[in-house]
C-alpha cells in the first residue's frame, strides 16, 4: 500500500481487534474483550484519543477474518472538497499562530468570530478541521504525551461529591496564577473557582465560599493533601456546615480524574488564548474566566454524560443554600488559647481581656482574618462576647496575605479575541435583576 496515512489506519485497526478476532474465542469472551475495548479510549493514527464503537468493532474483526489485514485498509476516497476553504485556511493560520490550539477549540473560535460578526457560514466540523491538520501534518500534540487515565466513578446525585483541586495557569504581572476550582461530581458543573498567586487557604476558601453560596452544602469534599486542604480552617468550614471532608491518599490520586480532565479542557480551550503577562491584573483573569465556564463550559454537552453539565445540575431543581449568617459563621477563623490569671489572651503580638470567670481555662477565639480587633470568646459551645483588646499591634492575621501589584504588559498577536467574545455574550447573558452576589459577604478585595 503505497499511502502511508491509510497503512497507518490499518494497523490501527489491527491493533485494537487482534485479540478480540482469535477464531478459538467463544462468543462470550469475544463480547467481554469488545465492551472492553469499547469502553476506553485509545490513540488513533494520528495522535488524538478516541472511542471505537462495538458495532465498528465488530465489522474490524468480521472483515479481517474474511479477507485478512488488507481488508482492514480504508476504501481511497475521491471527491471534491466541500468546506469552506477560506475558513480552513484561517484555522491553519490559528494552529500555526498557536500549535497547542485543537482542533475542537478552533472550531468553536471560529464560531464565536462569526457570530460576532454577524455571519451565518457554515463552518467546518472539528473532525473535517482536525483530518485538514493531519494531512499538514498539524494534527500533534505539543508534548507528544498521551492523556492520564482515570477511574470512572461518579456520584449518584447534584452535591453528594465536590472534588477540588489547584491547577497552574499563566504569568500575571509577572507572577504564576493558580486556580483553585471545585467541580460537582454528578454533573460535572465548577460549582466554584478563583484565581490567585497563592496556593493558601484563603485562595481555596474564595472559591469554595463561592460555590457553597451559591450551588448549596455538599455531602462530602474530596482533595489532595496539600497544605490548604490539610488546614484548620477548612475543616472548620466543613464541622460548621456539616460536610464530611475526604483526603486521597499520598500519590494515589484516583476519584480526581474528571477535575484533571477539566483543567486539561481549562488549558486547550481558555489558557491556549492567553500569554505569560498578557493580561492586566487577576481580576481580569478572573473576569475572563467566569465568562468562559458560564457560557461555554457549563452549557456545552459533555460527551460521558449526554448533557450539559448546567443541566444536568439543575435537573431536579435548584438546591438549598445557607443563610447568610450561616455562611459567615463557617468562614471564620478560630484559634484555642489558654487564659492567663489577669484574664488575658495573646494572639500573634495582641493582647484581650477577656471574661475573668474564664481564668485559667482554654478558650476559643473566633474571628475574621482581616479583623483581628473584633475577637468572639467561646467555650464549651457558649459565648462568652467579645475580647476587649488591651494592646493591639496586628489587625490583620499574618496569613491574611495580600497579592502584589498588577501590571499590564503583552497584546495578542491575532485579530480574533475570543476571550472578549465570550465576555461581552457573559454580560449581556447576565443583566439580571437577581444579583447572587448578595448571597455572601464581599471579599475582601486583596484576596485574589
Amino acid at each position: 500500500m503505497e499511502d502511508p496515512r491509510r497503512r497507518d489506519i490499518a494497523l490501527f485497526r489491527y491493533g485494537l481487534i487482534r485479540e478480540a478476532a482469535d477464531p478459538e474465542l467463544t462468543p462470550t469472551e469475544r463480547g467481554r474483550l469488545v465492551r472492553e475495548l469499547a469502553s476506553r479510549e485509545h490513540r488513533g493514527p494520528d495522535g488524538e484519543w478516541t472511542r471505537v464503537g462495538r458495532s465498528t468493532l465488530d465489522r474490524w474483526i468480521v472483515a479481517y477474518r474474511t479477507g485478512g489485514f488488507d481488508a482492514l485498509i480504508p476504501v481511497q476516497r475521491r471527491r471534491q472538497p466541500v468546506s469552506d476553504v477560506e475558513l480552513l485556511d484561517l484555522a491553519v493560520r490559528l494552529k500555526r499562530e498557536n500549535p497547542r490550539r485543537t482542533a475542537t477549540h478552533i472550531v468553536e473560535l471560529l464560531v464565536t468570530e462569526l457570530a460576532g460578526q454577524g455571519h451565518d457560514r457554515q463552518v467546518p466540523s472539528d473532525r473535517t478541521v482536525q483530518r485538514h491538520f493531519a494531512r499538514l501534518g498539524l494534527n500533534v500534540r505539543p508534548d507528544g504525551s498521551p492523556p492520564e487515565a482515570f477511574g470512572r466513578f461518579e456520584a449518584a446525585a447534584v452535591n453528594d461529591l465536590w472534588v477540588g483541586d489547584v491547577a497552574h495557569g499563566p504569568r500575571v504581572g509577572g507572577a504564576k496564577a493558580l486556580l483553585f476550582a471545585f467541580m460537582d461530581d454528578h454533573s460535572r458543573l465548577i460549582v466554584g473557582h478563583r484565581w490567585g498567586r497563592h496556593e493558601d487557604v484563603l485562595r481555596l476558601e474564595a472559591a469554595l465560599r463561592r460555590g457553597i453560596a451559591s450551588r448549596g452544602v455538599p455531602k462530602r469534599i474530596y482533595v489532595d493533601n496539600g497544605s490548604p486542604f490539610v488546614s484548620h480552617q477548612l475543616q472548620r468550614i466543613c464541622a460548621v456546615l456539616g460536610i464530611r471532608l475526604v483526603h486521597s491518599r499520598p500519590g494515589k490520586p484516583q476519584g480526581r480524574g474528571k477535575i484533571e480532565r477539566f483543567f486539561a479542557t481549562v488549558r486547550a480551550q481558555f489558557l491556549v488564548e492567553i500569554a505569560d503577562d498578557q493580561l492586566a491584573s487577576l481580576e481580569e483573569l478572573n473576569r475572563l474566566f467566569t465568562a468562559w465556564v458560564e457560557t461555554r463550559y457549563h452549557q456545552r454537552e459533555h460527551r460521558e454524560t449526554e448533557t450539559s453539565p448546567l443541566a444536568r445540575f439543575t435537573a431536579a431543581g435548584i438546591p438549598d443554600v445557607p443563610t447568610p449568617a450561616q455562611l459567615r459563621e463557617a468562614f471564620l477563623w478560630s484559634e484555642t488559647r489558654t487564659v492567663t490569671k489577669t484574664a488575658m489572651v495573646a494572639l500573634h503580638g495582641n493582647h484581650y481581656e477577656v471574661d475573668p470567670a474564664l481564668v485559667g481555662r482554654r478558650v476559643q477565639l473566633v474571628f475574621d482574618p482581616f479583623d483581628l480587633q473584633h475577637l468572639e470568646v467561646r467555650h464549651d459551645g457558649r459565648d462568652f462576647g467579645v475580647a476587649v483588646p488591651h494592646q493591639l499591634k496586628v489587625h490583620v492575621h499574618p496569613k491574611a496575605t495580600a497579592e502584589p501589584p498588577e501590571v499590564l504588559d503583552g497584546m495578542t498577536a491575532t485579530g480574533i479575541d475570543y476571550l472578549a467574545l465570550i465576555e461581552a455574550e457573559h454580560r449581556q447573558a447576565t443583566r439580571r435583576p437577581i444579583n447572587f452576589g448578595d448571597l455572601y459577604r464581599d471579599e475582601p478585595e486583596d484576596v485574589q
